[in-house]
């Protein structure tokens, strides 16, 4: 993490004096093509201009600063996406999908919650929105004084149904890390699971029935105080299919899990061997660090014993993080893995490809970079966007899973970008239909959000994005108006390094 903190001191001295020594690095091993990407990069800090290093299937059509940006979400039934950074809450209507609008914030100090998640509840009084909030290590907000949390293991929930007063209803404590918490149904709310801890391989269970007073399920009755409950993956994070699937990632690998009845989870397949250490045969590198997040594309055509397919919805789309490492060639990668059955063994689940920034061929690659793969979004057709820290938001092809390739990306001089998520497309009622815009989301530590459009398969536009309406404004005019002070970015990024550490060490 030290190179983050170089990053951090370049904010307030001057970019070129925090990206010189990356640049310094070792050429790629792409050969010309690295030397002239590390070329336009340098020439690019140099001007001091804030234009993207980005492939011609990609345009940039908006930076909306003001967060130190760390994940986010969008809800159901209305067209709202929700931020969380490291000063605030922010909510913003989506409506255009080319520009954005803040529409609300709540201050709100945290560490980390590195996952935002947004939950739907039917009322009496209408559908009911709010998003969730794990906390690391410390938690405070002036809308809520009475309470400070200085040691993490906490869900907080954020009701938005109001997008323009987003306010603190109800907390819980855990057992375990809610280094990152996930509704089992984001358009029923009614549980969530929390990362959990690899030291005792647990996670908990919120019981978000009643928001404003969540509780943790205990696994044992019979047994003094409230257990967490087992998983040979805790842990970092859980995603969940449309066919009732669960999949937790974690130091162990993955492991997928029937939540049908979601305080009765039931394990139906692992990675094995080759999850937990990337020393089984064959896979050597899938498991350095971490798996991160995951996420299976056409589950409910799930078919047991079949070829790898997307089509057959037994492709396991995986970040492995590994952000301590500082070679772009090893640091942290994008996966597919093959998911053979679900029938309760170990082992199921095996590896079928994987890429590095390195491997995607459009970034300098040097030594000393902060580049792992991060949070990641699958559009309907093949294509995933995905965040590299300071590697940029990167567009992989996952069309063919033993053959993945890059389709484009975006990179900036200074910028780590943590999420990177495809706009839905919403109906005249502002619900989802399934199918994703070719817009996409960027949250960035450094930049707060930036806005893409891309050139996608299949639906004949080109990267011209839809809405067609597209604002032509400066970027310089743009982040003239409300940004973030670079202090609070330098500070950020600070904090970020050294609590980041602390965090994972503990989880």
């Amino acid at each position: 993490m030290r190179r983050l903190i170089t990053l951090t001191a370049g904010l307030t001295l001057g970019a070129g004096l925090a990206i010189a020594p990356i640049l310094a690095g070792p050429a790629s091993a792409h050969g010309d093509k690295g030397a002239d990407l590390r070329e336009a990069r340098t020439s690019l800090l140099a001007s001091g201009e804030d234009t993207a290093l980005r492939s011609g299937n990609v345009q940039h059509l908006a930076n909306k600063p003001g967060t130190a940006g760390i994940s986010g979400c969008f809800t159901k039934t209305a067209p709202l996406f929700v931020t969380s950074g490291l000063e605030s809450v922010q909510v913003w209507n989506v409506k255009d999908a080319t520009d954005p609008t803040r529409v609300g914030v709540l201050q709100n100090a945290v560490f980390e919650n590195e996952a935002m998640n947004c939950g739907e509840r039917r009322t009496e009084d209408g559908t009911r929105r709010f998003a969730l909030i794990g906390v690391d290590l410390y938690q405070a907000s002036a809308a809520d004084p009475q309470h400070f949390n200085a040691g993490g293991n906490e869900v907080v929930v954020v009701d938005v149904t109001d997008p323009t007063a987003p306010e603190i209803v109800g907390r819980a404590p855990a057992q375990t890390s809610t280094h990152t918490v996930a509704c089992v149904d984001d358009y029923n709310c009614r549980y969530a699971y929390s990362a959990g801890d690899s030291g005792s391989g647990t996670f908990s269970i919120i019981d978000l029935r009643n928001i404003e007073k969540p509780r943790e399920v205990d696994s044992n009755p019979d047994k003094a105080g409230v257990q967490a409950f087992r998983s040979p993956t805790a842990g970092h994070k859980w995603n969940f299919d449309n066919a009732g699937i669960g999949t937790h990632t974690g130091w162990d690998g993955s492991s997928m899990w029937n939540v049908d009845r979601p305080r009765h989870p039931r394990l139906l397949a692992t990675t094995g061997k080759a999850g937990g250490a990337g020393d089984a045969a064959g896979a050597k590198g899938y498991n350095d660090f971490i798996h991160h997040n995951s996420f299976r594309p056409n589950a409910k055509a799930f078919r047991a014993h079949s070829r790898p397919s997307l089509a057959n919805g037994n492709v396991l789309l995986v970040t492995e993080e590994d952000y301590e490492q500082t070679d772009c060639a090893k640091a942290g990668s994008f996966q597919t893995w093959h998911i053979r059955s679900l029938n309760g063994g170990r082992g199921g689940i095996v590896p079928l490809d994987k890429v590095e920034l390195a491997d995607l061929g459009n970034f300098p690659s040097p030594r000393g970079a902060f580049c792992s793969a991060h949070w990641f979004d699958y559009r309907p057709g093949g294509i995933v966007a995905i965040g590299y820290y300071g590697g940029g938001t990167q567009f992989i092809d996952v069309r063919h899973p033993r053959a993945l390739k890059s389709h484009g990306y975006a990179h900036w001089g200074i910028s780590e970008v943590w999420d990177a998520m495809w706009v839905p497309v919403y109906d005249r009622r502002g619900n989802q239909t399934g199918a994703s815009s070719n817009v996409v989301l960027a949250v960035d530590l450094a930049r707060g959000l930036d806005v893409y459009s891309v050139d996608v398969p299949g639906d004949g536009r080109g990267s011209n994005p839809y809405p067609s309406a597209v604002t032509d404004r400066s970027v310089v005019g743009r982040i003239s108006n409300g940004a973030v002070p670079i202090g609070l970015v330098g500070a950020a990024l600070a904090l970020g390094a050294a609590l980041h550490r602390r965090s994972r060490r503990q989880t």
